[in-house]
C-alpha cells in the first residue's frame, strides 16, 4: 500500500501541471525507480485480452459502488451481462475504453467518447471505475484526465458526465475536476426511480 501511496504522491503533481504536460504525460509510463520505487503505471487502450480482466474490474466496482443504491435485481443482471464476451464485443467494435495498469494488473478503465444526447457538451465520460483498494490513491484522476485528452484528440468540445444522484463519492469526485451539475433525468428500474445528475465542462 505504500508503493500505492507513492504513486498516488506522483499522479497528484502531475495534476498541478499545465494541461498540455499533463496529458502528453498520462499515456507514458512511469519511469524505474521513481521515488525511489520500481513501482509503475499507465493508462492505455483497452485490447482483446484484456476482456477477462475487464469483466472482473466491473464486477468488483459495481458491487462495491452500487450494492445498496441500484435495485438487487438489476445490478445482478448487469454484471451478468457484462461478462467477457461483452467486453470482447465493445473492444473489437473500436469504443474507446481505457484501461489502468498498476505493475501490469488491470485495477481499473473508463470509456468515453461523442456525448450520448445532443447539447452544448460534445463529449461524454461514459464509465470511470476502480477495485476498491485502488481508490482513494490518485488512479481516478488519472483515468479522468486520460478521458479528456482522448475527447481533446478527437475535437470534442465540452464534456459531461451522468452519475447517480444517490452516488456521493461520485458526484464529490467530480465536483472536485471542475464539473458543476447542468442536467437532470429520471431512469425507472421496475418499480424503482433512480435520479441521474449530469456533470458539466465548458
Amino acid at each position: 500500500m505504500r508503493a500505492y501511496r507513492q504513486v498516488a504522491e506522483a499522479t497528484k503533481k502531475c495534476m498541478r501541471q499545465s494541461d498540455n504536460q499533463q496529458r502528453q504525460t498520462l499515456f507514458s509510463r512511469y519511469s524505474q525507480g521513481m521515488l525511489g520505487s520500481s513501482f509503475q503505471v499507465r493508462v492505455r487502450s483497452g485490447q482483446l485480452s484484456d476482456a477477462k480482466a475487464l469483466a472482473d474490474v466491473f464486477e468488483r466496482s459495481w458491487r462495491h459502488a452500487y450494492v445498496g443504491i441500484l435495485p438487487r435485481a438489476h445490478l445482478e443482471s448487469l454484471i451478468l451481462r457484462r461478462g467477457r464476451r461483452w467486453w470482447t464485443s465493445a473492444i473489437r467494435a473500436g469504443d474507446s475504453i481505457l484501461v489502468l495498469e498498476v505493475e501490469g494488473v488491470i485495477c481499473g478503465y473508463a470509456s468515453c467518447g461523442p456525448a450520448r444526447h445532443r447539447s452544448r457538451y460534445e463529449g461524454e465520460i461514459y464509465e470511470i471505475y476502480l477495485v476498491p483498494e485502488y481508490q482513494g490513491l490518485g488512479f481516478g484522476e488519472l483515468l479522468f484526465e486520460a478521458c479528456r485528452n482522448v475527447l481533446d484528440e478527437r475535437k470534442l468540445d465540452g464534456l459531461i458526465v451522468w452519475a447517480l444522484a444517490d452516488n456521493d463519492l461520485a458526484a464529490d469526485f467530480y465536483w472536485r475536476r471542475g464539473g458543476r451539475p447542468v442536467r437532470q433525468a429520471t431512469d425507472k428500474l421496475g418499480e424503482v426511480e433512480m435520479r441521474r445528475v449530469g456533470f458539466g465542462w465548458p
